[in-house]
């Protein structure tokens, strides 16, 4: 199974932000960015076959995004797994659920995402790794989905997506 951790694009500050904080949506700037780095994972032939969003916002206007230049007939999968609170383990079980020959681009937070490609390289959080908004990472993971069995492929930081494009 391929996954592809990709951080949402740039949203509204929560101090700029008078309603709840799940409803943050992205800013004119961060829908622009997302676009450009979905440009470049384009360029990087990545095909998904599952797409995966957290419920916020600002997470499922990225999985859109994505969805309409990537592989427009997908359709975006909703996960309670992808909210910033929750467990990587409950991530590890839904993952586990789908085919081994998968590519799940799964669309969340910091420093979710960050601990979860942690916990699938290392079996445990690793001080260093951050996604930064609209930027993504791609890890291999082989044969089942659990700690330390994953292989990092790549890890692009947004400016480096949008130079793909």
């Amino acid at each position: 199974m391929d996954c592809v951790f990709f951080r949402h694009g740039i949203a509204f500050e929560r101090q700029e932000w008078a309603g709840q904080e799940q409803d943050r949506p992205l800013t004119d700037k961060g829908t622009t960015r997302t676009r450009q780095s979905a440009r470049g994972l384009l360029n990087l032939r990545i095909i998904p076959t599952h797409l995966l969003s957290s419920p916020l916002t600002r997470a499922r206007e990225t999985a859109e995004i994505l969805q309409r230049l990537v592989r427009p007939r997908l359709t975006v999968r909703i996960c309670d797994e992808l909210v910033p609170e929750a467990s990587p383990d409950t991530l590890f079980s839904l993952l586990g659920t789908l085919p081994p020959n998968s590519v799940v681009l799964c669309v969340g937070h910091e420093p979710h995402l960050s601990l979860m490609a942690g916990a699938l390289l290392a079996g445990k959080p690793c001080a260093g790794l951050s996604l930064k908004k609209a930027g993504a990472c791609l890890i291999h993971i082989e044969k089942s989905v659990r700690p330390a069995n994953g292989r990092l492929q790549w890890w692009l930081t947004p400016a480096q997506l949008r130079a793909l494009a």
